[in-house]
Protein backbone atom coordinates (compact mmCIF):
# COMPACT_ATOMS: atom_id res chain seq x y z
CA UNK A 1 0.00 0.00 0.00
CA UNK A 2 0.95 3.69 -0.55
CA UNK A 3 3.13 5.09 2.23
CA UNK A 4 4.56 8.41 2.77
CA UNK A 5 6.45 9.35 6.04
CA UNK A 6 7.46 12.71 6.68
CA UNK A 7 10.65 13.95 8.75
CA UNK A 8 12.65 16.57 9.71
CA UNK A 9 10.22 19.27 11.11
CA UNK A 10 11.44 21.12 14.48
CA UNK A 11 11.48 24.59 16.07
CA UNK A 12 14.03 27.11 15.41
CA UNK A 13 13.75 30.79 15.15
CA UNK A 14 12.76 33.33 12.71
CA UNK A 15 15.47 33.26 9.78
CA UNK A 16 16.37 29.94 10.42
CA UNK A 17 16.46 26.68 7.84
CA UNK A 18 14.95 23.18 8.34
CA UNK A 19 15.19 20.17 5.50
CA UNK A 20 12.09 18.00 5.42
CA UNK A 21 12.19 14.36 3.75
CA UNK A 22 9.20 12.68 2.73
CA UNK A 23 10.15 8.91 2.22
CA UNK A 24 7.54 7.17 0.02
CA UNK A 25 6.67 3.45 -0.37
CA UNK A 26 4.02 1.14 -2.10
CA UNK A 27 4.46 2.43 -5.42
CA UNK A 28 6.53 3.45 -8.53
CA UNK A 29 7.68 7.22 -6.73
CA UNK A 30 9.13 8.20 -9.97
CA UNK A 31 5.75 8.13 -12.01
CA UNK A 32 3.52 10.59 -9.99
CA UNK A 33 3.96 14.28 -9.30
CA UNK A 34 4.72 15.22 -5.32
CA UNK A 35 3.95 18.43 -3.27
CA UNK A 36 4.31 19.57 -0.20
CA UNK A 37 1.46 21.60 1.93
CA UNK A 38 0.68 22.81 5.28
CA UNK A 39 -1.49 23.37 7.50
CA UNK A 40 -1.68 25.98 10.75
CA UNK A 41 -4.82 25.50 13.69
CA UNK A 42 -7.60 27.06 12.46
CA UNK A 43 -6.70 27.88 8.54
CA UNK A 44 -7.53 25.61 5.76
CA UNK A 45 -4.32 23.37 4.38
CA UNK A 46 -3.22 24.92 1.45
CA UNK A 47 0.01 23.85 -1.17
CA UNK A 48 3.52 25.60 -0.47
CA UNK A 49 4.94 23.51 -3.48
CA UNK A 50 4.61 21.12 -6.21
CA UNK A 51 6.74 19.09 -8.31
CA UNK A 52 7.03 17.09 -11.54
CA UNK A 53 7.72 13.86 -11.95
CA UNK A 54 11.17 14.30 -13.23
CA UNK A 55 12.89 17.27 -11.31
CA UNK A 56 12.52 19.79 -14.00
CA UNK A 57 9.04 21.16 -13.14
CA UNK A 58 8.03 22.92 -9.77
CA UNK A 59 5.44 25.33 -8.26
CA UNK A 60 5.47 27.30 -5.22
CA UNK A 61 2.98 29.61 -3.71
CA UNK A 62 3.89 33.43 -3.59
CA UNK A 63 5.09 33.71 0.06
CA UNK A 64 7.44 31.05 0.00
CA UNK A 65 8.96 31.62 -3.67
CA UNK A 66 12.73 32.40 -3.37
CA UNK A 67 12.73 30.45 0.11
CA UNK A 68 11.51 26.85 -0.37
CA UNK A 69 12.84 24.59 -2.95
CA UNK A 70 11.33 21.16 -3.57
CA UNK A 71 13.14 18.28 -5.09
CA UNK A 72 13.07 14.38 -5.24
CA UNK A 73 15.51 12.20 -5.36
CA UNK A 74 13.73 9.34 -7.33
CA UNK A 75 16.41 6.87 -6.79
CA UNK A 76 16.01 7.19 -3.10
CA UNK A 77 11.71 7.38 -3.15
CA UNK A 78 12.10 10.82 -1.15
CA UNK A 79 10.79 13.84 -1.69
CA UNK A 80 12.59 17.13 -0.11
CA UNK A 81 11.73 20.78 1.20
CA UNK A 82 14.31 22.89 2.43
CA UNK A 83 13.11 26.15 4.01
CA UNK A 84 15.17 29.15 4.41
CA UNK A 85 14.74 31.97 6.04
CA UNK A 86 11.74 31.04 7.87
CA UNK A 87 9.25 33.03 9.29
CA UNK A 88 6.69 32.59 12.07
CA UNK A 89 4.02 32.76 9.68
CA UNK A 90 5.64 29.50 8.04
CA UNK A 91 4.54 27.81 11.68
CA UNK A 92 2.31 24.82 10.81
CA UNK A 93 2.14 20.93 10.51
CA UNK A 94 3.62 20.24 6.91
CA UNK A 95 2.40 17.01 5.39
CA UNK A 96 3.53 15.56 1.62
CA UNK A 97 1.44 14.28 -0.72
CA UNK A 98 1.11 12.31 -3.89
CA UNK A 99 -1.36 13.19 -7.28
CA UNK A 100 -3.92 11.00 -7.70
CA UNK A 101 -3.24 10.24 -11.36
CA UNK A 102 -0.30 9.88 -13.69
CA UNK A 103 -1.07 12.06 -16.02
CA UNK A 104 -0.24 15.49 -13.82
CA UNK A 105 1.52 18.33 -13.17
CA UNK A 106 2.99 20.08 -10.50
CA UNK A 107 0.02 21.89 -8.95
CA UNK A 108 -0.57 23.02 -5.26
CA UNK A 109 -4.29 22.47 -5.84
CA UNK A 110 -4.87 19.97 -3.02
CA UNK A 111 -8.03 17.93 -4.97
CA UNK A 112 -5.48 16.58 -7.77
CA UNK A 113 -4.04 14.48 -4.43
CA UNK A 114 -5.07 11.37 -3.10
CA UNK A 115 -2.36 9.94 -0.72
CA UNK A 116 -1.14 12.34 2.19
CA UNK A 117 1.50 11.84 5.00
CA UNK A 118 0.82 12.09 8.74
CA UNK A 119 2.60 15.69 8.84
CA UNK A 120 5.39 16.92 10.78
CA UNK A 121 5.18 19.70 12.77
CA UNK A 122 7.38 23.21 12.08
CA UNK A 123 7.20 25.82 14.21
CA UNK A 124 9.38 29.17 13.97
CA UNK A 125 9.47 31.57 16.65
CA UNK A 126 10.17 35.84 16.48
Amino acid sequence: QVQLWESGGGSVQAGGSLRLSCAASGYTFSSYCMGWFRQAPGKEREGVAGIGRGTGLTTYTASVKGRFTISRDNAKNTLYLQMNSLMPEDTAMYYCARTTSLLCSPTLDKDYYNYWGQGTQVTVSS
